[in-house]
C-alpha cells in the first residue's frame, strides 16, 4: 500500500470530530486563562494606583503652602 492510498478526508474528519468534542473544554480553558490575566492586571493596576497616590501625597506634604 502506498501513502496515497489513505484518504486525507478520513483522518481529517476524525481529527475534526475530536476537536469539536474538545471545543467547549478548550474555550473554557482559554476563557479561564483570560479571566486570570485580567484579574492579575486589575490587581497590579490597583497596586500601582495606590503607590502613585502615596507618592503624590508625599509630594503635596513636602510642599510649603506658605510659598504659594
Amino acid at each position: 500500500a502506498s501513502v496515497t492510498d489513505q484518504s486525507p478526508s478520513d483522518t481529517g474528519t476524525a481529527l475534526d470530530e475530536g476537536a469539536d468534542g474538545n471545543l467547549e473544554e478548550r474555550l473554557s480553558h482559554h476563557v479561564s486563562g483570560l479571566q486570570q490575566v485580567l484579574t492579575d492586571l486589575t490587581k497590579n493596576t490597583k497596586a500601582l494606583t495606590r503607590r502613585y497616590s502615596q507618592i503624590l501625597e508625599q509630594i503635596n506634604l513636602g510642599e510649603d503652602p506658605s510659598s504659594s
